[in-house]
């Protein structure tokens, strides 16, 4: 089974990181996030995947390049305009063939997705959506499941006490070949504003409501995985505590302290308080104490005498001298 990872989007809900990379190329544990998902698919033996790319393209073509550092063999479809969370994936049919994966790169999980695919070929369905129990569902749409777990409707980010579900979508997919035969005629997307191109479709508005017209089975496949979405930044700051702390399984990259360390003042070193992960070429100044769960990026450099606590320290960027930071994200400038 190939795979398509989600990558074209504009990534506003982390503005102002976004401003100069695309979400997926946000690091969490001094990693981009779509690296992670890549290492995923490629545990699970989905190593033929496919990317769409729309903001910022060159800068995902040129870290991944083939794929090959992530394990898999990657290929990619730029938009010239965005297509919508379905247009895209219509785009790239030839390539995914009979049974396939759709899921986001910029969000962070740690999903069985080999469990998933039992699931989805066990009970022969058009399609398979991930779905996870949350206690806000303002902040999602929300599947309503039957007792044979197959999806009888929707409801878009209502308020907790309106919901019928407590099913998130998690924006991971399978599907068959067959789902393609349920998408809008171009230019007749629902979810279409004006200037958007012919292609452009959306799951939401336009194909899962014609399956639910059309009385076609697709399932709900619960998880108990990890799933962030990471759609604020206090969500990438609580995903990156998270990975520190084992509540999600990810590869990490640098030196990672679980304890008390404390610094050589004659050498200049910091105290530290883990966990704190320490990425490649970080510079950190004389007197400084840093207390974890705190990430300090690749190439980051934090001058004499600053004072971290829960602090994600982005590759490349700056903490100047004497700085308390309790709580915050630094990022590089352009």
């Amino acid at each position: 089974m190939r795979a398509m990872v989600l990558a074209a989007g504009l990534g506003t809900r982390l503005r102002p990181i976004t401003y100069e990379m695309p979400k997926p190329m946000v690091p969490v544990i001094n990693r981009p996030v779509m690296e992670h998902i890549l290492r995923l698919l490629a545990r699970h033996g989905f190593e033929e995947t496919i990317a769409n790319l729309y903001w910022f393209p060159e800068l995902i073509e040129g870290y991944f390049g083939d794929g090959s550092k992530a394990g898999v063999s990657l290929s990619y479809s730029r938009e010239e305009a965005l297509l919508g969370t379905s247009g895209g994936v219509r785009n790239a049919a030839e390539f995914l063939g009979d049974s396939f994966l759709v899921i986001s790169g910029d969000a962070l999980t740690d999903i069985d997705l080999a469990a998933m695919r039992e699931f989805h070929e066990s009970h022969d369905g058009i399609a398979t959506l991930a779905m996870k129990r949350v206690e806000d569902t303002s902040q999602f749409g929300v599947a309503i499941v039957g007792a044979d777990g197959r999806i009888q409707g929707f409801q878009e980010k209502p308020d907790p006490s309106e919901a019928l579900s407590d099913l998130a979508n998690c924006g991971i997919y399978m599907f068959r070949k067959e789902i393609f035969d349920f998408f809008p005629a171009p230019g007749t997307s629902k979810a279409a504003k004006q200037g958007d191109p012919p292609g452009f479709a959306d799951w939401a508005m336009d194909v899962f409501p014609k399956l639910l017209d059309g009385d076609v089975p697709f399932y709900s496949h619960e998880i108990d995985a990890y799933w962030n979405d990471i759609g604020n930044l206090e969500e990438l700051r609580g995903g990156n505590i998270d990975a520190l702390t084992g509540a999600v399984k990810l590869e990490m990259e640098g030196e990672l302290v679980e304890g008390y360390r404390s610094g050589n003042r004659m050498e200049g070193e910091p105290d530290l308080v883990g966990p704190v992960l320490l990425g490649p070429g970080c510079k950190i100044g004389d007197d400084v104490r840093i207390d974890g769960p705190s990430v300090i990026g690749d190439n980051v450099k934090v001058g004499d005498g600053a004072r971290l606590r829960e602090v994600i320290a982005l590759p490349g960027s700056e903490v100047p001298a004497n700085s308390l930071l309790i709580n915050a994200i630094t990022a590089a400038r352009g």
